[in-house]
């Protein structure tokens, strides 16, 4: 079993955080994509922050792809934005990559 995180930035994961399942109260944009990929997790549960211009709120989907992290988020309109518990209770998925899928 993998542990899991709850955490409402995904700033807080670290290395010692490495094949968690890490579920986050932020937005799945690059900026989040980049320290999600310091920590290795198996999963990352983002917030797809109404999508947004250039589906840039889903952003971090494909970019973790790349990197053979799985990935998905919940819609903005099912868990509140910065509230991992709200993600984990209420979140419902929108949109998930590759590797997510597989999971």
């Amino acid at each position: 079993m993998r542990p899991l995180r709850v955490i409402d930035s995904i700033t807080q994961l670290t290395e010692a955080d490495q094949g968690c399942v890490a579920v986050s109260g932020s937005h799945g944009g690059i900026s989040s994509a980049r320290y999600a990929l310091a920590a290795r997790p198996l999963l990352c549960v983002f917030n797809d922050a109404g999508v947004g211009k250039d589906e840039a709120g889903v952003a971090a989907l494909a970019f973790l792809q790349s990197q053979d992290i799985a990935a998905c988020t919940v819609a903005h309109t099912s868990a509140r934005i910065g509230d991992a518990l709200s993600t984990l209770n209420d979140g419902v998925i929108s949109h998930v990559n590759a590797p997510a899928a597989a999971l």
